[in-house]
């Protein structure tokens, strides 16, 4: 997680679990003014369009008082999906025996992207199997990790 999304969750967590529900994580893509800020939320119950509504009304309203991110952008309130994000180690330990993909901010054993399944996860990162082989992927450099369903 980049540092623009680990302050947005600490920005927005408190907001987002005050009205019932679990962020499970942020992306912030900038790309100028077709800038998109994603936030995915989570509950027992599962998500509707009423609540991605309702985080995205008091969402907006913290983001308009706080300003964190400058200029334009496109906020977008989503529930998980079946090929859910991962963001934590403790999402990540949550999937162990599931197999994932991973792609990484730079490259590891001259590879960005992974797929396999997770078998462990250290303090440092993940260990995934794939065909027999393994990979140590640490959390440095994991850009994207998802449930492959």
């Amino acid at each position: 997680m980049g540092a623009q999304e680990s302050k947005l969750t600490e920005l927005l967590g408190p907001s987002i679990n005050g009205l019932g529900y679990e962020l499970v994580g942020i992306e912030y893509l900038p790309a100028g003014k077709q800038s998109v800020l994603r936030i995915y939320i989570d509950a027992e119950q599962g998500i509707l369009v009423d609540d991605c509504a309702k985080v995205s009304h008091q969402v907006s309203a913290v983001l308009d008082v706080e300003d964190p991110i400058r200029g334009a952008y496109t906020l977008e309130v989503s529930s998980p999906g079946l090929d859910r994000p991962l963001f934590t180690a403790e999402q990540y330990a949550a999937q162990i025996g599931q197999t994932v993909r991973i792609q990484l901010g730079r490259a590891l054993d001259g590879r960005r992207k992974f797929k396999g399944e997770l078998v462990e996860v250290t303090e440092e990162g993940i260990v995934l199997s794939d065909s027999g082989e393994s990979h140590q992927l640490p959390f440095d450099i994991i850009e994207k990790g998802r449930l492959v369903p």
